[in-house]
């Protein structure tokens, strides 16, 4: 399905360069759909995102991809921290945490992977490199939830996932942990000392991959984990 042209945002800017090599997922977190494309078409609000998906699937486009769009805010990503500028953003109708974070509908997962689809092979996107909200602002961010479908989209060939069985001994030590969370992308300091920033990032990461367990402590279940990604 074509996407649907009616709203348009004025919320935007040149971007610096050519390069568009992530895909970043966002919950509207708004009651209605309808409430998300007035606030994400409003030049008071200066928020934008290149495309929205309905809960009934219905995908509109609100901002040319050629152009950065306003939606990750301050972020960071392996070693980037000028997200907007590389990125398309992705906006999810779904009230979010405070509205009860209910579940993505099908036909919504579905027009998803099909937008995603497009997107990698038309921009020559790393289907991997398909991340949430919460994985570039942890501090700030929660969106795409604990509830977002990541196994549906890693069966379909888009975004990060851990192996089945580890590819590396357990990590053992705070050094270790905050290293690793490194080199998939986070903003986490080596410090050996958990700090707030690592607890966030703890947090997001397990937001991420371990949605039934999400603590922002170190758990054997986090060690395991991270020892299972191929980085």
């Amino acid at each position: 399905m074509a996407p649907n042209f009616t709203f348009q945002s004025p919320n935007f800017n040149d971007r610096s360069s050519d390069e568009v090599s992530l895909i970043v997922l966002h919950y509207t977190d708004m009651p209605s759909a309808e409430e998300a494309l007035e606030r994400l078409c409003s030049p008071e609000h200066q928020v934008s995102a290149h495309y929205l998906i309905h809960k009934s699937g219905e995908v509109f486009q609100l901002v040319d991809v050629t152009k950065r769009a306003w939606h990750a805010g301050k972020s960071y990503w392996q070693g980037r921290t000028d997200i907007n500028d590389i990125s398309i953003g992705i906006e999810l109708d779904n009230g979010g945490h405070l509205g009860g974070l209910e579940p993505y509908p099908k036909a919504q997962t579905f027009a998803l992977l099909n937008l995603l689809t497009h997107l990698c092979q038309t921009y020559k996107i790393n289907p991997i490199n398909v991340i949430g909200h919460s994985d570039v602002a942890p501090v700030r961010k929660k969106d795409p939830g604990e509830h977002f479908p990541w196994e549906i989209l890693k069966k379909n060939g888009f975004g990060l996932w851990p192996q089945s069985s580890p590819l590396l001994p357990p990590l053992t030590t705070v050094t270790e942990i905050q290293h690793h969370l490194n080199k998939i992308g986070y903003e986490c300091p080596v410090s050996g000392e958990i700090d707030s920033q690592t607890e966030f990032v703890i947090t997001a990461f397990q937001r991420h991959f371990t949605p039934n367990e999400i603590t922002g402590t170190i758990t054997d279940r986090l060690k395991y984990t991270l020892s299972c990604f191929n980085i």
